[in-house]
């Protein structure tokens, strides 16, 4: 990640050029910056560039140390043996001799206390104690220059010289350790090294840089085993190393690597870490254990790594080309880095911010430079605004106009405007201000346990005028103020003593307070003010309503949290988040439950290290970082914000246990949509019960298809009593404690009496309906009896009984009078209980208590009570259990039971009194036994024979069947043996005794199976029957030897083998017996053929129909030669109809001759109705194909020229009287027609009318009405089976049995003479036919062939 630091500025001197730039940073406070250049100066910075201070030097400055704390800045310089010593409180810089007659090369404070160490070119020590002015110099601790140093903790001092000498001294300057070392030391530090178990944290290592190629690990405690490590070559040289954390070496080399060691005794040369940071070289590295962050620099960038993980790029500064960095260093804050470059400059960057901001609404304040505020709304897209203040700040406010700023006991104010700032006035306060608020018009300031209240835009503090300004608390109050807080109307503190007071500004006095039991250390107002957050000094939170003045535990609240914002969306009024440095927990205040107000937990939220929060709104979290910047980061409660498409169930199933815990209704609903799943909008449903939106759990239960629920919330939605909507909310939601506590809080108490007794909690019911509605109470006593008699408990349900007896509601009273009975038998006073159910008017309590005496074994009275109730079966059947034989009989013609007729028909058998045991048994319905006793004992075989006729009994059916062969009657007996299923032994039986024909007969109506059927087969094959062979070989399904049977049976008048043959073949379905069967009768094996008639039957059977068909057309052709015309045309219409059935075309050979045939039998029936015109029209159709009849031509020519001379059609009449007189015709005429036919040839008469027309129903085209060839549209048209004439759209109908179409109007008149159909002479009602509108369905061309 790459961020670019501030820079707060930059140093360049010209004097300083051709040098190389020094620094150091002041320590602990790092607020001067000492630099020094090649000019025998040494400057002094603040940390925001001003020069406070210039030491001149008498040379160039050799090296320069602060303090410990900073208080002094020592320097040494080129060939001078005095010590410089500025003083950082006093700016003034004063000289120390240090008594060394050679020139110093060496300077470095104490870590740990006043000590100063100097060392010389010629290797002599000096050790000054600032505290006792104390000098301590020692001659020759090195024989040549020192060149560096460090001091331990414990204030020792490791000195390294060119003289190739490590020497380790204590405070006084004695040497305690002393080694050699190959090459020019340089870095000398002290640490401690990794070691598994640590004794102490003494720093007993001593490390440097041997001939900036080695690492030297030298320890105190281990002096004659020093570590000396080496680096690859391609690192280059060593620039400078720095020890963090546990153990662990960071070096810094040349050529830019970055390499991170650690000293742990097994880890010794790893490299745990290693980055190429810079391409060319890298000059120097700095580690700011505060920011816990580490920086190298080389080429022209500084490179920033945080240590926690140094694999990711913290951020990079990048510099000019000219400006490549030399050294590095940062203040012991962390805020500051420095660094110089070669080009004799110096940059200063800002690291590390202070944290400090304030928000007012949505608007935030915040620090973005060492002196510079910025102030945003990114909610409301407001240009950010950036203000330059004066002094670096301790405290920031910002209100809805002014931004403050200050430090100590001074604040700075400054007035928004639309596009700039104005900087109002400074004010000092009587101490250090602490921290501050603003609204419109006032500022608040907390200091030293005081707030002042003073209008922002006044003329000063001590303004006398009321309202402008004012101390709290009072000179009479002796509490400290801990916390303040501000907000439009509200100035709101609290105390030491735990009191929180509201203050209202506008009255100008206080309104409301309250006390907590300790002191209060922090309040949060929410936006409104109507709600308060606070932490006490326990670190409990809580939330505070001044409105009800009721006080809210804050759950499961951390003891580190820093503070708390509340949510600033205005739909999400009840939401805060309490924040500490690692987490932010999301709360949500639940004002409107059923269950009172509560506050819960939803959920907690990681923040980023360093990062302060500033502003919630909508669930963002705005956070301010320490580089002066803002980062946003959404709430993890708040995950359902946004695209939702892309997640899967169980993601939307937590999101919308989020929204529910948020109250986000609207953004729930959506979730519920995506997942479809009926438990979602159950839950949804219940969290809006829960938080009393009825209008919104109605929308729900609507959608989830709960009539019920919804017409319950319907109903109290108008509710304004709230403990009284929240009573049924919560019984809505089965929290039926909670319902009776709100229901007796309500104004209609009596509701929670009605619950419990809706839900059966009679107990709770009782107690309820004394104090709320006493005259219920034997109701409900009669309803807890009840629950009590169910439950075992009689002794109870009898008090209860009794209780519920009223005397003034008969219903009720015979129900509890009930409950007596039968409590009074269970408990045992069983002659008081039967007395009272006897008494009873009920039925069915007679039962009841009758079935409790008989589990009591308590049989007299149980029966006594069943018979007294009329329930005389099980009066009957106890009776019997008694062995009342007699009470029994009294009984029975009101018994319906079988069971006990049964039993009475036994013990009846046993005295052998068998009439009544036979009667008895029909009651009882067990016919075998009365088979059995009409038979063995009352001499009846006709009755047992009906029974068994009737009952199809089998164990009847063979004891009739023994009965009937032991008088020898073969016959009956055959048959009662195959009813009883005994098919074995009626064969036996019928072989026996020669009655096989009789037991054929009897299985042949019965479902038999194949081998009963193949042994009868077997049989009459023996016997040489060849008919009845063939029909059981049939039965039993083989088919080819009943085929050979049925051909070799003598034929008959009926042909009845014949037409068995053929069933066999359609039924076997067989290629090899259907050539045997047409062989047979097309005669091919005996030269004689049969009757044609049978080889259609047997296409038919095998469902060949175009071959039937065929068959069909040749035998029509022969019924019309022999002149059996109505024979003909039968054959020819059940053929067509089968046809037409199987969905086939019909030949048109067929239709043709249907229809001319049908035409001939159509003249009979106009004839007979005297319409000569229809009749003649229908001869001369059939006289125009008069070779179809060749038998009778002249009859038909003759009977043609009467009815056209009949019809008045007399051109007709002549044409077909002429064919007549041809010589062939003349012989032939009946005498009695023919003069007149001769004389209508001589003179003839050629006079008659056109033949009527009537549209053709394909084209509409004017035809003649019996013409069936339509001239235009070439269509073979319908005919009418009425008329014989071509059909016509508008008035058509069609015969309901075969279908064939007619004139709607012309077949009803014909029906009315004679109801039969004329093409399938099938019987028809008038109210049968339906005129059809549409009958497009039989004008379709594709069921005759053309």
């Amino acid at each position: 990640m790459k961020r670019n630091h501030i820079s707060l500025f930059v140093l360049s001197e010209k004097a300083w050029s051709g040098s190389a730039v020094q620094f150091a940073w002041q320590k602990t406070l790092g607020h001067f910056l000492a630099v020094t250049g090649g000019d025998h100066t040494v400057k002094i910075f603040d940390r925001h560039g001003q020069k406070r201070n210039e030491i001149t030097l008498p040379g160039n400055c050799v090296a320069m140390d602060w303090d410990k704390d900073g208080d002094t800045l020592a320097i040494i310089a080129d060939r001078c043996s005095a010590i410089f010593l500025w003083d950082a409180n006093t700016s003034k810089t004063s000289q120390l001799d240090s008594g060394m007659r050679d020139s110093l090369s060496f300077l470095l404070w104490s870590r740990v206390g006043a000590l100063l160490a100097v060392g010389t070119t010629k290797g002599n020590l000096l050790i000054y104690n600032r505290q006792t002015s104390r000098k301590i110099p020692i001659l020759g601790k090195h024989t040549k220059r020192i060149t560096c140093g460090c001091w331990s903790t414990e204030n020792l001092l490791a000195l390294g010289g060119e003289d190739k000498i490590i020497t380790i001294s204590n405070q006084e300057g004695d040497t305690i350790r002393q080694t050699s070392v190959s090459s020019d030391p340089s870095d000398i530090q002290f640490s401690v090294m990794k070691t598994d178990e640590r004794i102490s944290t003494r720093e007993s290592t001593v490390s440097l840089v041997v001939g900036k190629k080695t690492l030297f690990l030298f320890n105190l405690n281990d002096p004659d085993n020093p570590i000396d490590l080496k680096f690859q070559q391609s690192y280059g040289s060593i620039v400078t190393y720095r020890w963090y954390g546990d153990g662990y070496i960071m070096i810094g080399f040349s050529r830019g690597y970055f390499v991170v060691i650690s000293t742990h005794i097994r880890e010794i040369g790893q490299e745990i870490f290693q980055a190429h940071n810079h391409k060319d070289n890298l000059s120097s590295i700095a580690i700011s254990h505060s920011l816990n962050k580490a920086a190298s620099c080389g080429d022209n960038c500084i490179n920033i790594h945080d240590l926690s993980d140094l694999r990711k790029m913290y951020a990079i500064i990048n510099m000019d080309d000219e400006d490549k960095g030399m050294l590095l260093a940062w203040t012991d804050d962390g805020q500051l880095l420095a660094v110089s470059t070669r080009g004799a400059s110096l940059h200063v960057f800002l690291t590390k911010l202070p944290v400090l901001g304030d928000t007012c609404s949505t608007r935030i304040a915040y620090l973005t430079s060492l002196l510079e505020v910025t102030i945003v709304n990114h909610v409301e897209n407001e240009l950010p605004v950036t203000v330059s203040v004066e002094v670096e700040p301790s405290f920031i406010a910002v209100g809805v106009y002014h931004l403050a700023v200050g430090m100590n006991n001074r604040a700075w104010f400054y007035l928004l405007g639309e596009n700039n700032v104005k900087k109002l006035k400074d004010a000092e306060y009587l101490g250090t201000v602490a921290s501050m608020h603003l609204n419109s018009d006032y500022a608040a300031a907390l200091f030293e346990g005081k707030v002042q209240l003073h209008m922002i835009e006044s003329e000063g503090l001590d303004a006398q005028e009321e309202r402008e300004t004012r101390l709290f608390p009072a000179d009479d109050d002796k509490y400290r103020i801990l916390c303040h807080a501000l907000t439009g109307d509200f100035l709101i503190y609290g105390t030491d003593t735990g009191v929180i007071h509201y203050f209202y500004i506008e009255d100008w006095q206080y309104v409301n307070e309250y006390r907590h039991p300790v002191s209060v250390r922090k309040i949060f107002p929410d936006p409104n003010g109507t709600r308060l957050a606070f932490i006490d000094e326990k670190s409990d939170g809580f939330v505070y309503c001044p409105v009800n003045d009721r006080i809210y535990e804050i759950p499961n609240f951390s003891p580190t949290i820093k503070g708390i914002l509340w949510e600033n969306w205005p739909m999400d009024k009840g939401v805060f988040v309490a924040y500490d440095d690692d987490k932010a927990y999301t709360y949500v205040f639940h004002k409107d439950a059923i269950q009172g107000s509560k506050i819960i937990l939803a959920g907690a939220t990681e923040v980023p290290f360093s990062q302060k929060p500033l502003l919630l709104y909508d669930g963002e979290l705005t956070c301010q970082t320490q580089s002066g910047k803002t980062n946003n980061i959404y709430l993890s409660t708040h995950s359902f914000l946004g695209d939702l498409k892309d997640f899967g169930p169980n993601e939307l199933a937590q999101m919308l246990t989020q929204t529910l815990m948020l109250k986000r209704f609207s953004e729930a609903w959506g979730i519920c949509v995506l997942l479809n799943d009926q438990s979602s909008w159950n839950e949804l449903g219940k969290a809006c019960l829960h938080h009393m939106e009825v209008d919104f759990a109605i929308r729900v239960y609507r959608t989830c298809g709960n009539a019920g629920m919804v017409m319950s919330l319907e109903e109290i939605k108008g509710i304004e009593d709230r403990n009284l909507l929240a009573g049924h909310l919560a019984m809505f939601t089965n929290n039926f404690n909670l319902a009776q506590d709100l229901y007796l809080a309500s104004s209609r108490p009596i509701s929670a009496l009605e619950m419990r007794k809706d839900l059966q909690h009679w107990d709770s019911a009782l107690q309820l309906a004394k104090c709320l509605a006493p005259d219920q109470i034997p109701f409900i006593s009669r309803e807890y009896a009840l629950q009590l008699e169910f439950t075992g408990d009689y002794i109870n349900a009898l008090a209860h009984y009794e209780k519920g007896i009223t005397g003034d509601s008969k219903e009720h009273d015979e129900a509890c009078l009930a409950g007596v009975a039968q409590m009074s038998i269970r408990m045992g006073d069983i002659r008081q209980g039967v007395n009272q159910a006897i008494k009873h008017p009920s039925r069915l309590l007679k039962r009841d208590c009758g079935a409790i005496l008989e589990s009591m074994k308590q049989f007299s009275e149980a029966a006594q009570l069943y018979e007294k109730g009329q329930y005389y079966d099980k009066a009957a059947s106890v009776y019997i259990r008694c062995k009342n034989w007699a009470k029994v009989g009294e009984l029975l013609p009101h018994v319906s039971s079988p069971k006990i007729h049964l039993q009475y028909a036994k013990a009846k058998e046993a005295d052998g009194r068998y009439k009544e045991a036979v009667v008895a048994y029909e009651n009882a319905k067990q016919w075998d036994s009365v088979i059995r006793l009409c038979l063995d004992h009352l001499n009846n075989p006709e009755r047992a024979v009906n029974i068994v006729r009737e009952t199809q009994s089998l164990d009847g059916a063979k004891m009739v069947a023994r009965f009937f062969l032991q008088l020898g009657d073969y016959g009956s007996a055959i048959q009662f043996l195959v009813m009883s299923k005994c098919n074995n032994e009626a064969f036996t039986l019928a072989q026996q005794h020669n009655k096989m024909e009789i037991y054929a007969d009897i299985i042949t109506s019965e479902s038999t199976s194949n081998e009963d059927y193949q042994s009868v087969a077997l049989y009459f094959e023996g016997e040489k029957k060849h008919f009845q062979a063939g029909k059981f070989f049939l039965l039993c399904g083989q088919y080819g030897r009943a085929l050979k049977h049925f051909l070799k049976s003598p034929n008959t008048e009926d042909n009845l083998a014949i037409q068995m043959a053929i069933e066999t073949v359609g039924q076997a379905k067989d290629e090899a017996l259907k050539s045997e069967l047409i062989d047979y009768l097309t005669g091919e094996n005996d030269g004689m053929p049969k009757d044609a008639k049978y080889l259609f039957r047997l296409y038919m059977a095998l469902k060949q129909y175009r071959e039937a068909a065929r068959t069909a057309i040749i035998i029509a052709r022969e019924e019309q030669r022999s002149g059996n015309y109505r024979n003909a045309h039968d054959v020819l219409f059940s053929m067509y109809s089968e046809l037409k059935k199987q969905k086939i075309k019909i030949p048109s050979e067929m239709a043709t001759n249907l229809m001319i045939l049908h035409s001939y039998i159509l003249v009979k029936t106009h004839v007979k109705r005297g319409d000569h015109m229809k009749g003649a029209r229908m001869l001369i159709r059939v006289a125009n194909n008069i070779s179809k009849f060749p038998s009778h031509i002249v009859p038909i020519l003759t009977s043609t020229v009467i009815e056209c001379h009949r019809a008045g059609l007399k051109n007709s009449a002549f044409t077909f009287a002429a064919v007549l007189m041809r010589p062939e015709n003349r012989n032939k005429i009946d005498l009695k027609y023919k003069k007149k036919i001769e004389a209508m040839v001589r003179h003839p008469d050629k006079a008659e009318a056109e033949e009527p027309t009537t549209a053709c129903p394909y084209c509409a085209f004017q035809l003649p009405e019996c013409e069936l060839l339509c001239p235009r549209c070439k269509n073979n048209l319908p005919y009418c089976i009425a008329t014989g004439r071509h059909m016509v759209q508008d008035d058509w109908t069609v015969c309901p049995h075969c279908d064939f179409p007619a004139l709607y109007s012309e077949f009803k008149n014909m029906l009315q003479v004679e109801n039969i159909c004329p093409m399938c002479s099938e019987r028809i009602n008038t109210a049968q036919l339906k005129k059809m509108n549409d009958c497009t369905q039989y004008l379709k061309q594709d069921d005759t062939d053309g």
